[in-house]
């Protein structure tokens, strides 16, 4: 993944084809552009891509090429909308982790299933986990499973009543 980017004017850009002196991906207008849309439909194939921003399809394969390679793209996904497929809670969960122990308690916590996200934090807990469950059973198979985790010292689960917004697509 990417260290560092560096987002460039028109004026700085050159042919956006790489990194600038300090280590940092260079990012231009048409990588934003390019970004942008498949942010908003990652199905688009890279000749309507390329025809919308008037460039040509290759000059676009090649820039998204350059960024999955530089990690900026990880992927392609599909939004999908879990409590249409029975998920009906999303939990978050502080945990508190044995000292030393937990870049191998957050390793281990991502490869459980229904888990989304794992995050370090500051503050008074060491991580939080986003999970999603299909119902209150689950949910304590799940915060049981924790518990039961060699360096989990404690946890604080909090159960999403009402979900307003959920979107880590941010618009660049």
């Amino acid at each position: 993944m990417a260290k560092d980017v560096q987002v460039l004017d028109k004026s700085s850009a050159g042919d956006g084809g790489g990194r600038q002196g300090s280590g940092r991906l260079a990012i231009d207008e048409l990588d934003l552009k390019i970004l942008r849309n498949l942010l908003a439909d990652g199905r688009m194939s890279y000749r309507e891509l390329a025809s919308s921003l008037d460039v040509s399809t290759t000059t676009v394969a090649t820039r998204a090429s350059r960024l999955e390679k530089a990690g900026v793209i990880r992927g392609h996904s599909t939004l999908v909308d879990f409590q249409k497929l029975g998920y009906e809670l999303t939990v978050v969960t502080e945990i508190l982790v044995s000292k030393g122990k937990l870049l191998e308690m957050e390793q281990e916590i991502a490869k459980v299933p229904g888990v989304v996200a794992v995050y370090d934090v500051t503050g008074e807990i060491d991580a939080i986990v986003i999970s999603k469950c299909r119902d209150r059973e689950e949910l304590s198979r799940f915060t049981k499973g924790l518990l039961a985790m060699h360096f989990v010292e404690r946890t604080n689960s909090h159960v999403v009543l009402t979900t307003v917004k959920e979107d880590f697509r941010l618009p660049l």
